[in-house]
């Protein structure tokens, strides 16, 4: 087969000394014949499969159905494993591993002989961090993630994963949900293989990825029992093939053009506030600059046109049938940049001429939005100076605008121990602030921003306070909650500061959050803060993310990680 196209595997394979010999006498074992190693595309597919992460546990049969692709084009399909993040068993949070997942895509693509890559995932952290670990590496990828599962049902209900079980605690702790019957809802929450099915970090993070270009149109909403899923799969093995033959490499899709469109995008779903954090890193990966504030510069005036969960009423399975995220793309078009590249080879501009929107009742119109206007909000002022974020989709419209006593909570046991305390002094007018569960307080940057309520507020029949702290919250989660405050309390931030009784005035319209207490008293606290100590912490990958995570919004990446080493060759092995 005649080479026409740059490629890596040749290094390995195309030699004839004894290194050569090494090489493809032990790819024989399995069976292969010698014209595989004629200097065709190699495709390493990355697979995240996991049965410790409920959501990619199927993606052993998406992997087969690309390999078919591969075989088809041409290509020869290397299957591997990568390190598996999964949301619902991991402690103390999968958000301290995705940057050493990131690096062990990385070095697995670089370090064996592999011309391009699948990129297998769907879980909230697989999804940037394979994309983190092929920015870095800039060979031709693709990705293709496991799609949402199946509505959920319950006695004639519909049901959305995360959403709706924090709904559903909160009646329980409200007295107005019977815990038998909190139980019982346990068996049609999760009735399918797939990731959440409302538009948490998984979903929003897949529809990333394809409005970024990194994925087929129309592939990130498939539900993952639907065979179209499959068949995404199958067309996604072909297609890398022939984008390594075009050598279509990373840096010519991820442009600052598609980023802007990222997020833009993103406001238009409703997506998750994990998405800052994500495309952050990615960015850094690629070489894009990115800031926090592009996050309120291009999402500032865009309208929420998808009623899904948490934001509104639907779940993906409903958002697929309407069309999924090219009717939406579709509806924002003019707001996005068209003449962005995407891997299969085609603009935006083109893959969206045939998009159209099936229900209206789940992807609302430009001139009729779901929600005006509700892109993430980068807050700033003396309680972060670096900034926070809001999403106003999911947040109650009347405490936008808001000013409250601090009831203050030194970290998430803390929280736990005192906020269903009869004797806590705490009303709806409070914000309820928690500290030290930012990037290295927790460490890890834990999903546990959304704070319940206590149970006296709850018993009134309120069921939203203002809510602030370092740390991040679940995509699957709603309510008025400032998040990623930043520099962090861990690291002396401001936060760190705040007292019991402080008042805190939070202004998402002016973008303004801040600490109603003087610059010379602030400096007094100071002076008598002290940094936390993780006892159990100080070794192995936990003492490098502790030396060289950076803050919210840089990303929380690893410092010497920002900026990526390119496709070159290592030395031979022997």
């Amino acid at each position: 087969m005649a080479k026409k196209f740059k490629t890596r595997s040749p290094a390995w394979w195309g030699k004839t000394d004894r290194n050569g010999f090494l090489h493809r006498s032990w790819m024989k074992n399995q069976g292969r014949p010698d014209d595989l190693f004629d200097g065709r595309p190699v495709i390493g597919i990355a697979n995240s499969w996991s049965e410790l992460t409920p959501c990619n546990a199927h993606l052993r049969q998406v992997a087969d159905a690309v390999k078919r692709g591969v075989w088809e084009a041409g290509g020869f399909p290397l299957e591997f494993p990568t390190m598996s993040l999964g949301e619902p068993l991991m402690r103390p949070t999968t958000m301290l591993f995705r940057n050493l997942m990131s690096m062990d895509v990385e070095e697995s693509l670089r370090a064996n002989p592999l011309d391009g890559s699948v990129l297998l995932c769907g879980c909230d952290k697989t999804t940037p961090a394979m994309l983190m670990g092929a920015a870095s590496v800039n060979m031709p990828a693709i990705m293709l993630t496991g799609g949402p599962m199946l509505n959920g049902r319950f006695r004639g209900q519909q049901l959305g994963s995360g959403t709706d079980v924090w709904r559903l605690s909160e009646e329980v702790r409200a007295g107005t949900l019977t815990q038998a019957d909190f139980m019982a809802a346990e068996a049609g929450n999760s009735r399918s293989v797939g990731h959440c099915n409302t538009m948490g970090t998984a979903s929003t993070m897949a529809s990333m990825a394809e409005s970024l270009g990194m994925m087929l149109p129309g592939a990130a909403a498939i539900p993952a029992a639907d065979a179209r899923r499959y068949t995404y799969a199958h067309l996604t093995g072909r297609r890398i093939v022939e984008m390594v033959r075009e050598e279509l490499t990373v840096d010519k899709v991820l442009s600052r053009k598609a980023f802007e469109n990222a997020i833009r995008t993103n406001a238009a779903i409703g997506g998750s506030t994990n998405a800052v954090v994500h495309l952050l890193a990615i960015a850094g990966r690629a070489g894009v600059t990115l800031e926090l504030k592009d996050f309120d510069v291009w999402g500032q005036e865009m309208n929420c046109l998808a009623n899904l969960q948490p934001s509104g009423k639907y779940l993906m399975e409903d958002f697929y049938y309407a069309g999924g995220l090219p009717a939406v793309m579709a509806e924002i078009s003019k707001q996005l940049n068209l003449d962005a590249l995407t891997v299969n080879g085609k603009t935006l501009g083109e893959n969206l001429k045939e998009a159209a929107c099936y229900n209206r009742e789940v992807i609302y119109s430009q001139a009729k939005p779901f929600k005006p206007k509700s892109g993430i909000a980068v807050l700033r002022g003396n309680l972060a100076p670096d900034g926070a974020i809001i999403k106003p989709s999911a947040a109650t419209p009347a405490l936008m605008k808001h000013r409250g006593r601090a009831v203050v909570f030194e970290n998430i046991e803390d929280f736990y121990a005192r906020f269903d305390d009869p004797k806590l002094d705490v009303d709806e007018h409070c914000v309820l602030v928690l500290k030290n569960a930012g990037p290295r307080g927790y460490p890890g940057m834990a999903e546990v921003g959304n704070l319940p309520l206590p149970s006296k507020i709850l018993k009134k029949g309120i069921t939203d306070m203002v809510r602030i702290s370092d740390a991040r919250m679940s995509g699957t989660a709603y309510g008025t909650v400032v998040l990623h405050t930043a520099p962090e309390a861990a690291v002396g931030g401001p936060l760190a500061l705040v007292k019991d009784g402080d008042m805190i005035e939070l202004d998402v319209g002016a973008r303004k959050l801040n600490l109603e207490v003087s610059d010379a008293e602030l400096a007094k606290r100071k002076t008598a803060w002290k940094a936390p100590v993780h006892a159990k912490l100080n070794r192995g990958y936990s003492r490098l993310y502790l030396d060289h995570v950076l803050q919210a919004d840089k990303g929380v990446d690893f410092d010497f990680l920002v900026g990526g080493s390119g496709d070159f060759i290592p030395r031979d092995n022997h």
